[in-house]
């Protein structure tokens, strides 16, 4: 899943209504068990001191290149082991940005947003206005965080150029687009050859994320770890927890994945919610004038189809000479999905393509997919670290299994149906060097934690409400309700309630009470 929609939107602030009032601090004593003390081979990664520096060279897109030169910003990179059973072979370097504390500082924050394949230094510079107005921007050095082989980080995923990307050579999650086998190990070389070897292309597991994690709490000079991670970011947070129970402080996620359940099912979960949020997009829009879904909501998948089916044999022009293709409908438009306030551009894409023209949905699919006004993939998505990620996260799935859940996808999302027989298709991982190396589950009931926030929304089509429910379950600690249809909402997105419980517990170690809720 990539997130490059939280910083698309980012700096909305919209009026809404606090409901949750909070509860007790956390017991005493429950943080306060000594750090664990890092085997004597990994001493020198966690005793290194870091050396802060402007953000010149960090950026790796050009939005990324204005947002970083704010002096407000300040940047450096925390050497780690390639593989942490080796620790003397090579190294490889977590790339960090920082916005220091405002005020009285009590800590670092480390910060994620999500993906596989999401920049946190990208994240938390695009928030910049944000940690320059909470209170959680006064009292902590606001870090984000390239995992490795993301943005600045080291080693750099790479597969495929920008011109193949925008080709769409690169395989989506969601269009189950690998025809045969020959095409899954040329993926599978494409991305060794370009990224320097099996040995750095399958060092981005999760698992070797949370080892550098810990490497870069010690290196800030934390006893112990305060994170706040977005969608994908929970799987982090929740394994960091596990890994390393005695050395968190505090732990929000926003967005939670279900840890209840496989990567195939959440995928099949998130077309079920795409669908919902699809239904509800046309109930509204039915009551508008000039609706390109039409004034029925109960035939809005068929408008939909009908508008959308002919691109696989006609791709629409666009003004700069791309045209859109069915795949590049597909991201512009679940991505638009993820929150109401992308909602009205979608609509005016469908309005555009029926009038013959691509691109408005084409900008809308660049901007979910990391492509720059210069053609550069990058800043805060990075689709190739996608697919490394997950290939070393997840059990492969048989060309059986692909089929099943890419038929299964199309019953549950009709609207994204494109209306074909599906032919053989194989799990894009199929041919990867190395099989997963990330232990399932990845959180499972956990004892000794301290008290910690998970955010689950109603009716987020991201990651659906009653994952934050069974995550929030497996870490024992406090869940906070919010009706929101959306993807992810912690101090960004406007919510006085979510930012008040959120800035207490993270401040203060303030949980919400049972069954705390935050109306939208």
């Amino acid at each position: 899943m990539f997130r490059s929609h939280l910083l698309r939107l980012a700096v909305g602030v919209v009026s809404l209504t606090a409901v949750a009032a909070c509860g007790a601090p956390a017991p005493p004593g429950a943080a306060a068990a000594a750090a664990i003390t890092p085997p004597p081979q990994l001493a020198a990664f966690h005793d290194q001191q870091i050396t802060w520096q402007p953000c010149d060279g960090f950026a790796t897109s050009a939005a990324d290149r204005t947002l970083y030169a704010n002096d407000r910003f300040d940047c450096a990179r925390v050497q780690v082991p390639l593989d942490y059973a080796d620790p003397d072979g090579p190294r490889g370097q977590v790339a960090l940005l920082r916005a220091e504390a405002r005020g009285e500082k009590i800590g670092s924050l480390l910060v994620n947003p999500g993906g596989p394949g999401g920049s946190g230094a990208s994240l938390v510079a695009s928030l910049g206005p944000v940690w320059d107005n909470v209170p959680v921007g006064e009292r902590f050095d606001v870090i984000g965080f390239d995992p490795r082989g993301v943005g600045a980080s080291t080693p750099r995923v790479d597969c495929f150029t920008d011109a193949e990307t925008d080709r769409n050579a690169l395989p989506s999650t969601y269009l189950f687009d690998v025809a045969d086998a020959d095409r899954a190990r040329d993926i599978a070389r494409r991305c060794t050859d370009a990224t320097g070897g099996v040995e750095a292309l399958t060092s981005v597991g999760s698992d070797n994320v949370v080892q550098d994690m810990d490497v870069v709490r010690a290196a800030l000079g934390e006893e112990k770890l305060t994170y706040l991670g977005y969608s994908y970011g929970s799987e982090l947070g929740a394994m960091y927890a596990q890994t390393f129970p005695q050395n968190l402080r505090a732990m929000v996620v926003d967005g939670a994945v279900d840890p209840d359940i496989s990567e195939a099912q959440l995928r099949l979960s998130q077309f079920e919610a795409w669908q919902k949020a699809f239904d509800d997009l046309a109930a509204t829009c039915a009551t508008e004038p000039d609706c390109p879904l039409g004034t029925d909501p109960a035939r809005a998948t068929e408008v939909f189809q009908n508008l959308t089916r002919p691109l696989l044999d006609h791709p629409a022009p666009t003004t700069d000479g791309r045209t859109l293709t069915y795949a590049d409908m597909v991201p512009a438009v679940y991505s638009s999905l993820f929150s109401p306030a992308q909602r009205p551009q979608l609509l005016q894409g469908l309005r555009d393509l029926a009038a013959g023209r691509g691109d408005t949905l084409l900008a809308l699919r660049d901007a979910a997919l990391g492509r720059g006004p210069d053609g550069h993939y990058g800043g805060s998505t990075h689709l190739d670290a996608n697919l490394a990620t997950r290939c070393m996260d997840n059990p492969r799935r048989t060309p059986a299994e692909q089929a099943e859940l890419r038929d299964r996808a199309r019953r549950a999302a009709p609207f994204l149906d494109p209306g074909r027989p599906g032919g053989p298709t194989h799990y894009e991982c199929e041919a990867w060097p190395e099989p997963p190396s990330r232990t399932l589950p990845w959180s499972t009931d956990t004892a000794g934690l301290p008290p910690t926030l998970t955010l689950s929304l109603t009716d987020d089509p991201g990651t659906p409400y009653q994952g934050g429910v069974h995550l929030a379950r497996a870490l024992g600690g406090s869940l906070l309700t919010v009706e929101a249809a959306r993807h992810g909402i912690a101090l960004y997105g406007g919510n006085a309630c979510v930012d008040r419980a959120v800035t207490d517990y993270l401040v203060d170690l303030v949980t919400p009470p049972p069954g705390a809720r935050c109306d939208s």
